[in-house]
């Protein structure tokens, strides 16, 4: 065992066993290259990442390839899920030099930590020739080596995040960033672009919301075509639901199996969007799918939730999840084997005769179809399930608060409401320290990684959405001290945010992306966090931050849309208010809720809610609010500044519809 074995992440875990000399990140592994005076290999993946494995299985547990980087480099092993500051650093370099990235990602870099070449997969035989290359370019040319690397610290320092921030984009900027989204758009499978085609979270909630507030038809029929195309291929697990990280083909058949958190968190609270929108049963059933899901595979046993399964088991990618007609027939007799066959389209669309199950229509037969699934399901949970990474995130089990909290609300779930306040508790009972927030933890142990600009963002949100849901609030007091952190430590002096906090580890360069990726960008969920608090309580301070943290948007809204979803779905919420909603009443009167109800259905963008008895005054925006008559009572507002009461919903769904209009 090297000196991961005691290591928390169960990626580095996963390279306990390996014959190369690893070391975790930290002053003391470079200390030693500084010692040994030899460069540094830089090796950053993740648990679930399947090229990851197979490089570890072809270099990394392979014992002449260990000896060659043992002898020659001081080797160093990243999770970049523990620390997304280091790989944000590196990958930009990677993808500076290599004009593409990904993981595993390859570095080598000086003792100073300058990267001096970078790479990803490399196969064994062009891993170990490149080894020897950068030992006799280090030993021979070492004066070009380091100066390649200064140059390259130099350049990516110099460059900044490369966008400048204007005006928040307005009525017309919007509109033209649907109009980009829809040269890109798949007509006939969903999605955006060819393959691989991974599920555009954000884009759709902004497409979404533009619908809400402007009836544009044609941005709804984007969403939901995506929307249907994803749940009904081979990215979306039909028998046990949740979604895969992103499909290999143009289709959505053959996916990536790697299943995420983030990626469902987020799924599942558009699924839920969706539905509140436009009333589709389809949707219901993928939000609320999604959502057991994750609480079946993923729930920890201190109430978080795990960060992925892994694409592999066996030793095979896909193997969980793929079926071949005989496979059918075993487990369901050959009636009803045939029947599934035809159904889950399988007919060898995958490796080795086999198929990723798709529904391309609902089944004529519902019963029969549910006592079908419901068998093959059963019979999977004998097979040997991929591995799961069980650290917990802050940001995505924020995420996951949100979109638990949502979708047991409107689909009259508690279950999933009180799942979303235990890991709402186990984010405050193990993941704040010194009242500042932890990146991860394992098995109710906090981690040594601070939390990161989207940690802070992530929780945040799902802690006002669970105010929407709860009335309690102690969240909003959360969340407010989370972005007051935000605003205090993560600044950059110009109305943006950098990716860590101003005494997180220096690196090269501190990082700083305003763009989405697989998840909201930091900046952009900072902002719709910090809009809904001033909702809440009138800050015009964290108001003006929200509105200044938007301004990359309008430069990305131009020419690459899909990258600025979330900050164009704020911005949609800014444009519209966002609705402030008011409910006022005691919690065990039907009334009240029946009141709070037609609020969380409202679909006005970004709209936030809060119920409480009258006089409570716990939350600003219900300060001076009274019953009506004696009735509990709902007050719409925009600015603070409310229109008169109502005590019905369909009057409180009348006043909604008109800050629309």
């Amino acid at each position: 065992m090297n000196r991961l074995k005691d290591a928390t992440s169960p990626y580095l875990l996963q390279h306990a066993g390996n014959p190369v000399d690893w070391w975790e990140w930290g002053e003391e592994a470079f200390a030693e290259a500084r010692r040994r005076d030899v460069p540094v290999l830089l090796s950053v993946g993740y648990a679930a990442c399947h090229w990851c494995h197979v490089m570890a299985h072809q270099s990394f547990e392979d014992g002449g390839t260990a000896r060659i980087m043992n002898e020659l480099f001081v080797n160093i092993k990243v999770d970049r899920e523990e620390r997304p500051d280091i790989d944000a650093v590196y990958m930009e370099a990677t993808q500076a030099m290599t004009g593409q990235g990904g993981w595993p990602m390859t570095v080598f870099m000086t003792p100073e930590g300058h990267p001096f070449y970078c790479g990803t997969y490399f196969p064994r035989a062009q891993f170990r020739a490149l080894l020897q290359a950068v030992d006799k370019a280090w030993t021979e040319r070492r004066e070009d080596v380091v100066g390649q690397g200064r140059q390259v610290v130099s350049a990516l320092t110099a460059r900044g995040s490369g966008l400048a921030g204007e005006a928040v984009p307005e009525e017309e900027r919007l509109a033209h960033a649907v109009r980009v989204l829809a040269e890109s758009f798949d007509a006939a499978r969903g999605g955006f672009g060819g393959a691989p085609k991974f599920p555009p979270s954000m884009a759709l909630e902004f497409l979404l919301r533009h619908h809400a507030r402007t009836g544009d038809g044609g941005a709804l029929a984007m969403a939901a075509r995506t929307l249907e195309a994803m749940a009904r291929g081979g990215l979306y697990d039909q028998l046990g639901g949740g979604f895969a990280r992103y499909s290999v083909d143009a289709e959505w058949v053959v996916p990536h199996f790697e299943k995420m958190l983030y990626d469902n968190a987020l799924l599942a609270r558009v699924y839920a969007h969706w539905w509140r929108l436009a009333g589709s049963p389809f949707a219901k059933r993928v939000a609320l799918e999604t959502c057991d899901w994750m609480l079946r595979d993923l729930r920890t046993d201190d109430g978080g939730l795990a960060s992925a399964l892994d694409a592999d088991s066996e030793g095979e990618e896909g193997k969980y999840y793929v079926w071949t007609p005989a496979q059918l027939r075993e487990v369901l007799g050959e009636d009803d084997g045939a029947y599934a066959a035809g159904l889950f389209e399988v007919t060898g669309t995958f490796e080795h005769g086999t198929s990723v199950l798709q529904l391309l229509s609902d089944p004529e037969d519902p019963e029969r179809y549910e006592r079908v699934r419901t068998a093959l399901l059963s019979a999977r949970a004998h097979r040997v399930p991929p591995a799961r990474d069980d650290k917990v995130v802050a940001a995505w089990n924020g995420l996951a608060v949100a979109a638990l909290a949502e979708c047991g609300a409107l689909f009259d779930r508690p279950d999933l409401v009180r799942a979303a306040e235990e890991v709402a508790r186990l984010l405050d009972d193990v993941h704040m320290r010194d009242g500042r927030l932890v990146r991860t933890s394992r098995d109710g142990v906090a981690g040594a990684n601070s939390g990161v600009l989207e940690d802070y963002a992530d929780v945040a949100e799902g802690l006002l959405a669970l105010h929407a849901v709860t009335g309690d609030a102690a969240h909003v007091r959360r969340a407010g001290g989370l972005l007051d952190t935000v605003l205090e430590r993560f600044g950059d002096g110009s109305g943006g945010f950098y990716d860590t906090a101003d005494d997180a580890e220096r690196l090269f360069r501190r990082p700083q992306d305003p763009t989405d990726n697989a998840t909201p960008s930091g900046q952009f969920a900072a902002a719709g966090a910090l809009l809904s608090l001033a909702a809440l309580t009138g800050s015009e301070r964290h108001r003006e931050a929200a509105v200044a943290a938007l301004g990359p948007v309008g430069p990305l809204a131009g020419e690459h849309a899909r990258f600025a979803g979330w900050g164009l779905a704020v911005a949609e919420a800014l444009v519209t208010g966002p609705a402030e909603i008011a409910v006022v009443g005691a919690r065990d009167d039907a009334r009240t809720r029946d009141l709070h109800r037609a609020a969380l259905l409202a679909v006005a963008p970004g709209a936030v809610v809060s119920v409480g008895e009258p006089g409570a005054g716990d939350v600003p925006l219900l300060e001076g609010r009274g019953l009506v008559d004696g009735a509990p009572a709902a007050y719409v507002c925009r600015g603070f500044t409310c229109r008169l009461p109502v005590t019905a919903p369909a009057d409180l769904n009348r006043e909604l519809r008109g800050l629309l209009d």
